[in-house]
């Protein structure tokens, strides 16, 4: 399974030996410019999306990355989590797996969400809906032309 790499021309397989290395501060520049759907700001700038919240671990292809909502009630946890598990998907490594989930105590629904977010059918599904996807990109809108310059 190919993937074209982020960085430079190189494509790079699954099956490689050499893995060049992600941190935290890589992933959250991934999704530090994902536009809130509510919001004209930034996860960053609402601080829903924070480095500290974070982490990777190269041994399990492994990326957690929790995310805090703006309010206990905020309707668009799901959304918000949908579009950084996302904008990741596309741009990581497929050796990756990756776990979103809502900071613990901070949303009313925090364990629906989180199921919903880690469950692939489920994103599988909601990415199947047009609309959805429409308003998906256009939260990572700003988000690619900040990776791309």
């Amino acid at each position: 399974m190919a993937f074209q790499a982020e960085k430079g021309d190189r494509m790079e397989t699954d099956n490689e030996q050499e893995h060049e290395p992600i941190d935290a501060e890589e992933v959250f520049d991934l999704i530090r410019n994902i536009n809130d759907p509510e919001h004209p700001l930034t996860l960053e700038q609402l601080h829903v999306a924070q480095l500290r919240h974070i982490s990777v671990d190269h041994i399990n292809s492994h990326i957690s990355v929790v995310f805090t909502p703006t309010i206990p009630h905020c309707s668009m946890a799901t959304l918000i989590g949908l579009c950084i598990r996302v904008q990741l998907l596309r741009c990581l490594p497929a050796r990756f797996k990756v776990d979103i989930s809502v900071e613990e105590g901070t949303h009313q629904s925090e364990k629906s969400v989180n199921k919903q977010l880690n469950d692939k059918e489920r994103v599988a599904a909601a990415m199947e809906n047009s609309h959805l996807v429409e308003v998906v990109n256009q939260c990572l809108a700003r988000t690619v032309d900040k990776i791309n310059t």
